[in-house]
């Protein structure tokens, strides 16, 4: 079945070019010219992964995203402008998955869009045919791969899937530090290009949503210029 793209710019000519190339490559593809009729869509129609630029009228990337993860853990994909550091950093707080800058490369976006397709598909595989087993417990930690859920101390933890993956990667070994480049693999995969920042937003925002849930969370610690490690239960 062929997956679904929002896309999501005021600019017509990237628009029209992304979507020709997307529908190329076998995608489905719905437009939108402005942040507010894109969430209005997305709520109504969900597709399988959006692409949405930060700068808009009506309503901005940013507050998409904040709407959008009140009720969807949707994959997102920021466009952000060329060094814009502070929006890429807020986007991946609020809870993107991953950032482009302007001006890119189309094939860029095409993989970095099959790429988090396939973690989202390999996060939520489905129960019918998906291998038994696939829960993780570390403690007062559950994770189900299968249905693509954590909790902590029996509450929700609601985890996109480079989040999950953070977190599978370093409760698999408690008390073994990860590096950023360990964990780039783990969510990104070997061939994909992330910056250390990227990372570290991720794991802020991973330990805001268990703090949300249990303010005495402290199971994922940080060994500076080193990396990170999941504390042993």
């Amino acid at each position: 079945m062929a997956h679904t793209i929002a896309l999501v710019d005021d600019d017509r000519n990237i628009l029209t070019s992304v979507s020709m190339t997307l529908e190329q490559e076998g995608f489905i593809v719905r437009t939108y010219t402005d942040g507010e009729s894109a969430l209005q869509g997305l709520l109504a129609r969900p597709a399988d992964l959006a692409v949405l630029d930060i700068k808009m009228p009506r309503m901005d990337g940013m507050e998409v995203l904040q709407r959008l993860r009140q009720r969807s853990a949707l994959p997102v994909i920021f466009l952000t402008s060329k060094d814009d550091e502070l929006d890429e950093l807020m986007g991946l707080r609020l809870g993107a998955d991953d950032y482009i800058t302007k001006p890119f490369s189309q094939r860029l976006l095409l993989e970095r869009i099959r790429a988090l397709l396939r973690r989202n598909e390999a996060g939520r595989a489905e129960a019918n045919g998906a291998p038994a087993g696939g829960v993780l417990v570390r403690g007062e930690l559950v994770l189900d791969e299968t249905k693509h859920t954590c909790t902590w101390k029996g509450a929700q933890v609601q985890l996109t899937v480079t989040e999950f993956l953070l977190v599978k990667a370093l409760a698999m070994r408690p008390g073994m530090v990860k590096n950023r480049d360990q964990l780039i693999d783990a969510a990104y995969g070997e061939n994909m290009y992330v910056d250390d920042r990227t990372i570290d937003s991720h794991v802020k925002r991973v330990r805001k949503k268990f703090r949300a849930v249990a303010d005495d969370f402290a199971q994922i610690e940080t060994l500076y210029g080193i990396g990170y490690r999941y504390k042993e239960p």
